[in-house]
This record gives structure tokens, sequence and C-alpha cells, in this order.
């Protein structure tokens, strides 16, 4: 297998190779959309006509897949099954594009960011105490017309999965709109929500607006935690109802639980209520300190109780129909570090696998943070930042050129290069899978390549930092 991973390295890599996939990696005006995009179409049958360019690109495409099917032992039946779904026809697009772009790099960048996370509004029902968009109030946002172009831009730029976010996204009137909107050009839509306004006849409205996935944040598995750290009373139970409601509607269900020292040991019992509930994923978010963040960092778990809680859901995985992740790029190292004893595996926030090898390379594919490199982020303005958590302006979707900033950032590059990170993150030997979380580094150090202080081989940044808290005197805290 990895002499045939080799040869495919080889092949991709090469400067006629990535000279003829850069020419056919453009948008088509004709057959709207990306070529490469449209090759698949062709390829797996779900178009039949397209213009001698496009036909050109699934000709190129043909050869691709071809290697890959050898490489990787899928039949072409398999294969044209998987790209009659939008979702896999424009993330490979993506992959193929940046082949063009970036060539095989250690770890991958894909032609355009697989995700873009839209916070539409900074309206909100609650007042959570970590919330990066310091959300309340709804100012300064796109107003419909400028959303839809926006979208326009992302599909062209050949995104794969748009995820609005907020504030609290249904609170926006014309919510649903965008969504459908986004959906119906085969883009993979997504939802972060609080859940609370999530009543039945919503989630019918939802899933009618092709939205596929949802993730509601839940902080506590009683309503004491969670109401406390949410800012509002009562808000529990109407979380609990709209994650029911939502796995009755059949989406694809995700729980995300930012984890503090207010929530640490209830982790557990959050993840069987989750179980109960029928939920897909739970997902353990890293704390990160920027907007409200900031003036809860005391709260931030050390490294040692990071690491646990990462072994827990490593461990408890095993034996759960429900997958257990984190944003924490360190459960990769975990996870990698635990499958020396045992074939079960389970990797960060985008995959999980039971094949050590299949894994470690896709881990290296993956390369833990995603930052500007897997995913980009929008706030309500249209400035665009390389995370929701890492407030650096890299332009606006209303002015600039997406690709051109893709391409060309001096901040993305130095996000994509893992060796060029700051104490043990520059020589970890996981560097390539995890890399530690870039948006903390910078909440912490004002420093995006500084190292995670969130992780038990950056020990002594952790210390430094423990130490400068407690020689702050209160009044400048």
């Amino acid at each position: 297998m990895e002499e045939k991973i080799q040869t495919f390295r080889l092949i991709s890599n090469n400067f006629f190779t990535r000279s003829l996939l850069k020419s056919i990696s453009n948008y088509c005006e004709k057959d709207g959309k990306n070529r490469l995009e449209v090759g698949l179409e062709l390829y797996s049958g779900v178009r039949k006509e397209a213009c001698l360019k496009c036909r050109v690109a699934e000709k190129f495409l043909n050869l691709i897949l071809k290697i890959g099917r050898k490489t990787f032992n899928v039949s072409e039946e398999e294969m044209k099954k998987t790209f009659a779904d939008a979702y896999w026809r424009r993330g490979l697009s993506s992959v193929v594009k940046g082949l063009g772009l970036f060539g095989v790099t250690k770890p991958f960048t894909p032609g355009a960011p697989f995700q873009v996370v839209w916070e539409i509004t900074k309206a909100c029902n609650l007042r959570c105490k970590h919330c990066s968009a310091n959300a309340g109030v709804g100012l300064d946002e796109l107003n419909t017309e400028e959303a839809l172009k926006a979208i326009d831009k992302l599909d062209k730029f050949g995104i794969t999965i748009l995820a609005f976010s907020g504030g609290e996204p249904l609170i926006r009137k014309d919510f649903l709109k965008l969504a459908k909107y986004a959906a119906d050009k085969g883009i993979y839509v997504a939802v972060a929500t609080n859940g609370t306004l999530i009543t039945k006849e919503k989630a019918k409205e939802m899933k009618k607006a092709g939205i596929e996935y949802v993730q509601i944040s839940l902080d506590g598995a009683v309503p004491e935690t969670h109401d406390h750290f949410r800012g509002v009373q009562g808000a529990f139970n109407k979380t609990i109802e709209g994650i029911k409601n939502v796995v009755a509607e059949d989406f694809f269900v995700n729980v995300s639980t930012t984890v503090t020292k207010l929530n640490y040991r209830e982790i557990p019992k959050i993840l069987d209520l989750c179980e109960k509930l029928g939920v897909d994923w739970f997902m353990a978010y890293n704390f990160i300190p920027t907007g409200r963040g900031i003036d809860i960092a005391e709260l931030d778990l050390t490294p040692e109780e990071r690491e646990n809680l990462l072994k827990m859901l490593y461990e408890r995985m095993q034996n759960s129909n429900m997958a257990m992740l984190s944003t924490a790029p360190q459960l990769a190292r975990v996870s990698l570090e635990a499958s020396c004893q045992s074939e079960a595996l389970v990797l960060s926030h985008f995959y999980s696998a039971k094949s050590r090898e299949k894994i470690k390379g896709l881990a290296e594919f993956i390369g833990g943070c995603g930052a500007g490199r897997f995913y980009i982020a929008i706030k309500p303005n249209g400035d665009i930042q390389p995370c929701v958590f890492l407030p650096l302006k890299l332009g606006n979707i209303k002015s600039d050129n997406l690709e051109e900033l893709w391409v060309t950032s001096k901040v993305l590059k130095d996000l994509r290069n893992k060796d060029a990170l700051k104490g043990h993150c520059g020589i970890c030997e996981y560097r390539y899978y995890c890399g530690g979380c870039r948006a903390r580094a910078y909440g912490y150090f004002k420093d995006y390549l500084a190292p995670d202080p969130g992780c038990i081989n950056n020990n002594e940044y952790y210390a430094m930092l423990k130490k400068e808290v407690e020689l702050t005197p209160v009044i400048q805290r």
C-alpha cells in the first residue's frame, strides 16, 4: 500500500500533471460549475452533456480515478456510486484542484476550503460565557442580496460545506432562504445552533430547505450546569427538545460541548445523555480565550485534564455507536499513541476508522488544526478569518478575490507550514497530525505560530501563563 501511495504522490507532484490540473480547475460559465466537478458529474452519470473543455477534464479525471482505484482497491462501480453524491464530487474537485495549486503537501492543502463557517448574525437569545462572537444584538450584517452574492462566490470558489453559525442563526429571518439557496447549488449545508428555537415545525422547515447537518451546543448534563454557562434559565430544557426534534427528522446530529472546569467532570454524563438521545456525534470543543472567553480564561483545562479527557473519549468511543471527537488536534496524537497496542482508533474532529495504517496516512492528510487550510470563517459583516476563533482579518467576501487570498495570503501560508511552529509544536513527531490549536496559541500569546499551551508537551508554556495570571493584580484582570 505504501509503495502505491508513493507512486500516486510522484505522479501527482509531476510538473506536467500539476500544470494540467491547474488548466482544468477553472469555473465553467457555460456549464455553471468547476470543470472538475462537471467532469465528475459526467463520470458518475449525473450529467449527460457538457462543453468540450469540461469533457477534456472528464478524460483526465478518468486517468486520475483509475490510478486511485488501483491504489486504494476500489471498484469503478463503487466509485461512480460515491460520486453520484454532490458532497463527494465537490470534495474531490477541491482535492484535485489543490494538487494543481500546491502539489502533495504535508499536511494537504485543498484547492478551496472544505468548510466555511459563516456567522450570519451576532443576534442571539442566550448570553454564553465563552462566546467568541460577543453575540447579543444583530448589527453590521450582510443584507439578503449581499448574502446571496456571497454564496455565489463561495460556490464558484469550490467549497464543499457551508456551516451557518452566529450568534444564533435561526434568529435571522432569511436564514432558511440562504440555506436553501446554498443547498440548491450542491453545497453541503450545516448549521451550528443553541437548539432552543428548533420546534418540531422548525425542524421540518430546516429539512425542507436542504440542511443536512445540525450541531447543537450542550454544556451540561443537568439544567443547572448548562443554564449557568449559557446565561439564561430554562435554556437546557429547550435545547434538549431541539435535539429531539432534529433527531426525529433524521438530520446528521452533532452535540457539541465546550469543555471547561465547570463541566469537565460532567462529560461522562453528557455522553450518556447524548447516547440516549440518539445523536450521531459528540464533539468536545476546545476552550478558546477570545471574545467573551477572554474574561474566563481561568476556567480552561490544564494540559493534564485535557489529556485525560481525550484518552477517556478515545477509550469510550471503542464501545459506542456514537462517534466521540474533539476540536483539540491533540486527539490525533492520543489516538495514534493508543493504537500502538490496539487496532481500535479514532481521530480528531474529521474522521475515525479501525486500521492504524489507513488512518495514519489520512491523519497526515488532514493534518490536525485546519485553520486557513481545511476551513475558513466569515464574520457577519463579510470579513474573512482563518477560523472563527482566530480574529485575524484576511479580507472581505464582498470585495476580495477568494482564490487569490487562498493562494497568496502570508497568514494562510504560515498556518499551513507545520515546520514553522514554535516551541515543542515545531519539533514534535506528531506535528503533521496535530500541530496544536493555532487559535489557542494566538489567544494566549498573540502569535498564531506559538505553542499550544493546552498540550502536555508544552507544559512549560502553560506554567508560564499560570504564573503570569498569579502575578497580575485582580484589578488589572
